[in-house]
């Protein structure tokens, strides 16, 4: 468990105070009805494991009668009294506020709980050269940087493990199995062309975006031919629908299937299910969209720095990250963070969004965004999950890893991210404590 040192010397000390307080006070209850209060809560900033002291005044000695949350993620309670709490904060929980409840009656901090994460990045396919080879780890080869505009953010998981890449310069959907082990489902690599078919015998001309449907089959966009594919589990593609201007980005309501995909160049959003009908327009090439277990549908707008938020049902449009035609690297709450050309999107099962940074018509080594940004759901606080402002090729913990035009990403079930690293051509994998 993750622990700050500063949170060892306040909690230790402080520990002895409480489990004295809770002998004082062991016959002492919580006065239902009467008003509780929190008067500070110490350390303020933590990842997961941290433990933090809640002061304040009217809780219970009796640990089963309290429930703390932070973020509306429950806390384990080690210990209480009346006027203290020792509670561990959980995995993931988040920033937010701190609230403690007893039987009807409940108090919230005034101010947010800090949760620090800590993202380690590996590679698991790849070495860095651009070309193709099936295999495990660096065995294997792809290639997301041979031309300029192989511009991939198709990159979605199953239920299985398996992992599922849009692999534009080799013409080709690969498929790394939850050995590890990198294949194609679908299409001949070297080959480029249009033809529906089963594995080698169909044809992909620039395969972009992926979506992994409700239905469990992949669902690809490809601009070079202007349609939108199904591809089964076993590889057989057939094409469903042809993309009303170019599509770039695809997703999928999971709620009732519908499929949604951007035309980067005539920046509009499409849904495809429901008679290729247009759901958003006059955005500045749109690019990565996604969409989360509501409905709603979020869209990168590539030409503006901003991450766009569509209504679900209603698709009302607005920003809820990025500042309108400025381009840069800063986190903060929503609309006064900065990214810069903004490219593939993804949503968690929490409605967290993950952004992958570069965006560039050519992979851009000078980008000011070379990272896996994190959006946290509601709140729209951006943070960075990992990478920099820097392009390079390094494995590491959050912003001491280093991406090269990172382009598409995707989160599976259990909150692992996976990320298309175009210049290093690999995929990268961020695990998240």
């Amino acid at each position: 468990m993750i622990r700050l040192f500063n949170s060892y010397i306040i909690t230790g000390v402080l520990a002895v105070a409480l489990f004295t307080g809770c002998g004082k006070d062991k016959d002492l209850a919580h006065a239902a009805g009467e008003p509780m209060s929190i008067s500070e809560y110490l350390p303020a900033v933590g990842g997961w494991g941290t433990e933090i002291l809640i002061t304040g005044n009217n809780f219970s000695s009796d640990t089963s009668q309290i429930s703390v949350t932070v973020n509306g993620k429950r806390c384990t309670i080690v210990n209480s009294n009346t006027k203290q709490i020792m509670a561990i904060i959980p995995k993931r929980c988040g920033s937010g506020k701190v609230v403690v409840t007893i039987g009807k009656d409940s108090v919230v901090s005034s101010t947010d709980y800090t949760y620090i994460y800590t993202s380690r990045v590996t590679t698991i396919a790849g070495n860095g050269k651009a070309g193709f080879a099936n295999g495990a780890g660096k065995d294997a080869m792809f290639d997301f940087s041979g031309q300029y505009w192989y511009r991939s953010l198709g990159i979605v998981t199953d239920d299985k493990g398996n992992i599922y890449i849009a692999d534009p310069g080799n013409h080709c959907i690969r498929r790394i199995d939850n050995t590890g082990m990198v294949t194609v489902l679908a299409g001949n690599p070297g080959t480029s062309g249009y033809q529906e078919g089963s594995g080698a015998s169909a044809l992909f001309s620039l395969p972009y975006g992926l979506a992994m449907g409700k239905d469990g089959n992949i669902y690809v966009t490809d601009p070079g031919n202007w349609d939108i594919r199904k591809v089964t589990p076993e590889g057989q593609a057939t094409t469903i629908g042809w993309g009303n201007g170019s599509p770039w980005g695809i997703t999928a309501d999971l709620r009732n299937g519908d499929l949604y995909y951007t035309a980067c160049e005539s920046g509009k959003v499409f849904n495809l299910t429901k008679g290729n009908t247009e759901v958003a327009g006059n955005l500045s090439y749109p690019a990565g969209i996604a969409c989360d277990n509501s409905g709603n549908l979020f869209v990168s707008c590539n030409g503006d720095h901003v991450i766009r938020k569509l209504q679900a049902d209603t698709y009302d449009n607005s920003i809820i990250a990025g500042q309108q035609g400025v381009a840069g690297y800063a986190n903060g709450p929503g609309t006064q963070a900065k990214f810069a050309n903004p490219w593939g999107l993804a949503v968690d099962n929490d409605g967290n969004l993950y952004v992958a940074g570069n965006g560039t018509w050519d992979g851009s080594l000078y980008s000011p965004d070379q990272s896996i940004r994190y959006i946290e759901a509601n709140t729209w606080l951006v943070k960075t999950l990992a990478g920099s402002n820097t392009a390079g090729y390094t494995e590491g913990i959050g912003e001491a890893a280093a991406f090269s035009s990172p382009t598409g990403v995707t989160v599976d079930k259990n909150g692992v991210a996976y990320v298309i690293d175009k210049n290093n051509n690999c995929v990268r994998k961020i695990v998240t404590e």
